[in-house]
Parts: C-alpha cells; sequence; structure tokens
C-alpha cells in the first residue's frame, strides 16, 4: 500500500456542534480527503475521572491564568485522537478541529510530507503566531518544512506519525498547559517538530471557540512572576533545540 494511503484524517467535534461538522465535511469533500469524526470529550459533561487529569496548581503556575473546562475537553480530545490511531493500523494521522479552514494546497502538503516522512515526526499546518520559522525543505510547491525558534501556538491542524503519537500517549497526561502549548514541545517529547510554511491550513474566524472563558482569567501581573520565569526557561530551550535541529537538517537530516 503507498504510504500517502495509510494516512488517517481524524476531525474533533462535539455532539453539540453539528453545523461545525457540516462545515469542515464541505471542505473534505472538496478536497477528497476521506475522514473519521472523533466525538469531542465535551466539558459540560466531564466525568471525575477526567478532571482528575488536570493538574491544576502546576496549570495555575506555569500559565498564570486559571484553567477552563473546555481547555481539558480540547486536552483530552487530541489525546483520544492518538488513542484510536494508534489502536489502528494507519502509518499517519491528520488531525483537525472542527474550526479550521483547509486551503487547495493541503493534498499536495500532506503528500509531500508523506514522500519526506523521514524528516519530521509532527507538522503543524496551522498557526497562531509565526514561530520565526527556518525553512530547510519544500515538500508542496510554495510550501516549506521549517524549523521553529520562537512560540507558534495553536492545534487545529497537524500531521503526526506513530512515533509521535506514542510519546504522546505516554507523555501528556496530566495536563498542566493547554494542549497547543504543550504539544508542540519537541525537546521534552525526543520529536522533530515542525511547521510547514506558508500553512495549508488556517482558522475559520466566522466560527466562536467553543472555549469559553471568564473575563477575569488572567491573575495580576504579581502573581504571575511564575508563569513568566518557565516561559522564560521554555522559550530558551525552544531556541536551542530549533537552532540544533536546523543545523541538524541542513547538513542533511
Amino acid at each position: 500500500m503507498p504510504a500517502v494511503d495509510r494516512l488517517h484524517t481524524w476531525v474533533i467535534n462535539l455532539d453539540r456542534a453539528p453545523e461545525r461538522l457540516a462545515r469542515i465535511r464541505a471542505q473534505l469533500e472538496r478536497l477528497g480527503l476521506a475522514w473519521t469524526r472523533l466525538a469531542a470529550v465535551d466539558a459540560r459533561a466531564l466525568t471525575p475521572v477526567q478532571r482528575a487529569a488536570l493538574d491544576e496548581p502546576t496549570y495555575r503556575r506555569r500559565h498564570g491564568k486559571t484553567p477552563v473546562p473546555g481547555e481539558l475537553g480540547c486536552y483530552l480530545s487530541h489525546l483520544e485522537v492518538m488513542r484510536h490511531f494508534l489502536a489502528g493500523d494507519a502509518e499517519f494521522a491528520l488531525v483537525l478541529e472542527d474550526d479550521v479552514l483547509l486551503h487547495d494546497a493541503l493534498p499536495a502538503v500532506l503528500a509531500g510530507l508523506v514522500a519526506q516522512r523521514r524528516r519530521w515526526d509532527v507538522a503543524k499546518l496551522s498557526a497562531v503566531h509565526s514561530g520565526t520559522p527556518l525553512p530547510y525543505l519544500e515538500v508542496a510547491p510554495g510550501h516549506r518544512l521549517a524549523v521553529m525558534l520562537t512560540r507558534c501556538t495553536g492545534s487545529s491542524a497537524y500531521l503526526l506519525n506513530r512515533r509521535a503519537a506514542e510519546r504522546y500517549a505516554a507523555g501528556l497526561l496530566p495536563m498542566r498547559l493547554p494542549y497547543d502549548h504543550v504539544f508542540d514541545q519537541g525537546w521534552r517529547f525526543g520529536l522533530k517538530f515542525r511547521l510547514v510554511t506558508p500553512t495549508p491550513c488556517g482558522h475559520d474566524e466566522a466560527i466562536a471557540s467553543t472555549i469559553v472563558a471568564p473575563e477575569r482569567r488572567k491573575f495580576h501581573w504579581t502573581r504571575r512572576l511564575p508563569a513568566y520565569a518557565y516561559r522564560l526557561g521554555n522559550e530558551t530551550r525552544r531556541v536551542v533545540y530549533g537552532l540544533t535541529q536546523a543545523l541538524r537538517e541542513r547538513a542533511g537530516g
């Protein structure tokens, strides 16, 4: 079986959000991508076991904010994708949140990534921040694989292999940060974490977020000092990791 045929697409979608599912279904059908819906963990109905997956004291210390149930639901939903992926025989998983915008270049980018599968473990296909990318390999016309030197949040679209899913399934719990702040820590998980630039996916601004946060969620700056210290250390590690990975890739991978 050709490797590109061993790619399984998962769409994370809440049972109470059928309109969001309809929007992404239309996009996937337009691009000719087969897919499977995964019922998202609903923050309105978290079980005691699911609530216990959050390490709230560490979250507050590292993030400087009060956690909200929707973040935990999102975090656990992505972990459910990993478990379903590993239970099957697909080689790659395309993980999509249901508020993503899929651009026409996506199929070509996916084919290029699969063809260059030894050069990455996780490839971000959408981004909230630039990530200060250092591109090193073209995977499709106009799209290059890159190492990131700065923060690049968002988890609405990414491709990963089985090695990455195994590392995440074993090491993501308990939740100590929002999902998109932790899964990109390639140095922590021993993974080649990359960004495709420009990204072949975006965020549908017409769709409101299902993660509802209180107005006064962020702590006063005096209570955020531990979070600032954590962020400084984390971003230092990111730069060191990024530069090291960039040197390796430019030396031939």
